[in-house]
């Protein structure tokens, strides 16, 4: 995340990557039906979830304190955690001068009243900029040790790992498995992968999801900066449209993750994101398309997925600045679904 604007803009523009496409079809038993054994995590958020970013920085959107942010939210996720100088290490600061004064004892009884609402908080690891490496035991084991410590300290109920310049999936499911065996029943763990790194469960973030499936609540991709990527029937599809959400959703559901697994991450706005900016109804669509079979563009999966978990925007904040009309949207929708 561009802690300046946006969430990455890097150009994947036209990646066809060397992934063989027999990579994309393998697996796929395990997604056909979620049997409700998740993990944890899973039980502490609706069937059916919204997420959203909460910036703990004023980039031009809307400064929000969390108290802000619309009841249309199940899940916030608050960006970011810090890096500290031992490698894997969590910290959290609060960016109280730039956003207005908000204190720590306000953002933690704002934590409070959202857990009273029946909503989950939890903090991101990584963005575009962000600098934690989990790449060794010590790594892992100082990675859970340092987010069980700000669980406990601000009351989060959970991780999301947006890590988006490396990822050992050796080390990083280590780590997990750890912090979810501290946090007990209720832990809330998600994942926000660009595009090019959930194209086969071969890669590094892929491998991570699937290591962790007992204890993962939803992975939302980052469907947006990303160009054209490949669809499960092996098609090339752009982004900003219905079938690049349905085409690449379709590689999730069908090699090893649950469809209460899978979410669909967009841009609360064009500001938001460097490219791939869609309407609310095109990820009201791509949900009816995934869940019931209509809506689809010109990809059509060959099941539904009535249990697919939701949508995830960057950011809260973004959304506030253009009016909340992503959240009023498609959270009425997502809530919706069978």
């Amino acid at each position: 995340m561009d802690r300046t604007r946006r969430r990455r803009t890097g150009a994947l523009t036209g990646a066809l990557t060397a992934l063989a496409l027999t990579a994309l079809f393998t697996g796929g038993g395990a997604a056909n039906a979620d049997t409700g054994t998740a993990g944890a995590g899973t039980r502490a958020v609706p069937k059916h979830a919204v997420t959203g970013y909460w910036q703990n920085f004023d980039n031009g959107a809307q400064v929000q304190k969390l108290g802000d942010v619309p009841d249309d939210y199940d899940i916030i996720a608050v960006s970011f955690a810090d890096a500290t100088g031992t490698p894997g290490q969590l910290a959290f600061n609060l960016d109280s001068a730039g956003l207005g004064g908000y204190t720590v004892d306000q953002f933690k009884a704002d934590i409070k009243a959202k857990h009273a609402a029946g909503k989950s908080v939890i903090l991101s690891v990584g963005g575009e900029k962000g600098a934690v490496a989990v790449n060794s035991a010590a790594s892992a084991t100082a990675f859970a040790d340092s987010a069980y410590e700000l669980m406990q300290e601000y009351g989060f109920d959970g991780v999301d790992i947006d890590l988006e310049n490396g990822l050992n999936s050796t080390y990083m499911a280590q780590a997990l498995k750890s912090l979810g065996g501290k946090a007990g029943s209720g832990f809330v763990l998600t994942m926000a992968p660009q595009t090019i790194d959930m194209q086969s469960p071969s890669t590094e973030y892929f491998k991570t999801a699937l290591a962790v499936k007992d204890i993962l609540t939803v992975v939302n991709m980052q469907y947006y900066n990303s160009g054209s990527m490949l669809g499960c029937d092996g098609k090339v599809y752009s982004q900003g449209t219905v079938d690049f959400l349905t085409g690449l959703a379709c590689i999730q559901l069908e090699n090893g993750l649950a469809p209460s697994q899978v979410g669909i991450g967009v841009p609360a706005s064009a500001r938001a994101a460097g490219g791939g900016y869609v309407a609310p109804d095109v990820v009201n669509n791509a949900l009816e398309c995934l869940a019931k079979g209509t809506g689809c563009g010109t990809f059509k999966p060959s099941k539904t997925y009535p249990d697919i978990r939701g949508a995830m925007t960057w950011s809260t904040n973004w959304d506030a600045a253009a009016g909340n009309s992503w959240s009023g949207s498609v959270g009425p929708h997502v809530h919706g679904l069978p």
